[in-house]
């Protein structure tokens, strides 16, 4: 059995994937109380300690295991200050980039076989690589064979091309092969297309399916995980303006595509990010699904804003999964997963080397 230990855990997405991968999780740490009661929920039976990780004995909470090579530490430290979208903080200064050393204190505590430690694509470039370098380093020194890699979640059955920077070591001199990617690709449609319908900040905890399991996609069968309901059906209410903004986008279209005389409230147009006002396509996956409300994400087909439910099938969690907290806490730790069908795609093939067939 492979124990795993989650720190910066959020709402537990990476908690789930290693779950789905037969990792029995010994304890998880998060600060944050909204995503702490969100892991507790749907980890019933996993201590987690809310608190500041500075604060937190890494031996004080671990159980006895006969060996070592059976534990896992894994995680992600916040990463806004490595998000290649945040010009504002993207240095040292930012104390956000300083909590890689806690990861690495609890590597050196618990001598675990393996470590995943995850970050945003941003942090591979940071400090023109020098970080990536230093954190590399921490571990090489610690007895670690190391290998890293950018990810693409799409390419692991998650319908959503968002890339996560993964570092993997182990102790026992085994330089890891990260996984090939599967064939199949999902797609908007595919992941959320089974959904109900929703108005404009339409609030509804619990909503039938639009169509029954049996003409589901592959994807939503997956999703649906034996829920009977569709649950969580939140949508946050953007005034009329905006609305009004959003029926001159068509997929794949951003705010470029809105008339200028409905976009006087920004000084200057040229500013905005690619990203905002922008409508899903439905045959493809789905951009990033990071603070979906901020960055107003269009549903493909309504003139509406990504609904919870729908964001986090985007993100692979399952239907039964719930999320705690209010509306805006609950799009933030959905935002901030690392998608659970990603993760399962690397702690899978982790146990393929601790347990070879």
């Amino acid at each position: 059995m492979l124990y795993g230990v989650d720190i910066f855990c959020g709402a537990g997405g990476l908690s789930l994937g290693a779950e789905m991968a037969g990792i029995q999780i010994a304890f998880a740490v998060e600060k944050d109380i909204n995503a702490a009661a969100t892991y507790r929920y749907n980890h019933r039976n996993i201590p987690i300690i809310c608190d500041d990780i500075h604060n937190v004995d890494p031996l004080a909470h671990i159980p006895h295991i006969n060996n070592d090579d059976q534990l896992i530490v894994f995680g992600g430290p916040p990463c806004q200050g490595f998000s290649l979208s945040n010009t504002m903080t993207r240095n040292m200064q930012n104390p956000n980039n300083s909590l890689f050393e806690e990861f690495v204190r609890f590597v050196s505590a618990l001598q675990p076989g393996w470590f995943l430690f995850e970050n945003v694509e941003g942090f591979l470039r940071f400090e023109n690589g020098q970080l990536r370098d230093k954190v590399k380093k921490c571990f090489e020194d610690l007895g670690y064979t190391v290998n890293d890699t950018l990810l693409t979640a799409s390419n692991y059955g998650v319908p959503q091309h968002r890339s996560r920077f993964i570092m993997v070591g182990n102790r026992n001199g085994i330089l890891f092969q990260f996984p090939a990617p599967i064939a199949k690709v999902y797609t908007v449609d595919d992941a959320i297309s089974d959904l109900p319908e929703l108005d404009n900040g339409q609030q509804e905890d619990t909503l039938p399916y639009r169509i029954p399991l049996s003409e589901a996609s592959e994807y939503a069968k997956l999703m649906r995980h034996g829920s009977r309901k569709a649950k969580q059906n939140y949508v946050s209410r953007n005034a009329d303006y905006v609305i009004e903004r959003y029926k001159y986008i068509k997929q794949g279209q951003n705010w470029q595509a809105i008339p200028e005389d409905l976009m006087k409230n920004y000084k200057d147009r040229r500013q905005c990010h690619s990203g905002i006002y922008k409508r899903l396509e439905a045959n493809k996956p789905s951009v990033v699904i990071s603070n979906y409300r901020k960055n107003m994400l269009i549903h493909p087909f309504q003139d509406r804003g990504l609904s919870v439910r729908e964001a986090a099938r985007l993100q692979s969690f399952p239907d039964n999964f719930i999320f705690k907290g209010s509306l805006m806490h609950i799009q933030q730790q959905i935002g901030n997963a690392v998608p659970p069908m990603l993760g399962n795609a690397i702690f899978q093939k982790i146990q393929n080397y601790v347990n070879p067939i």
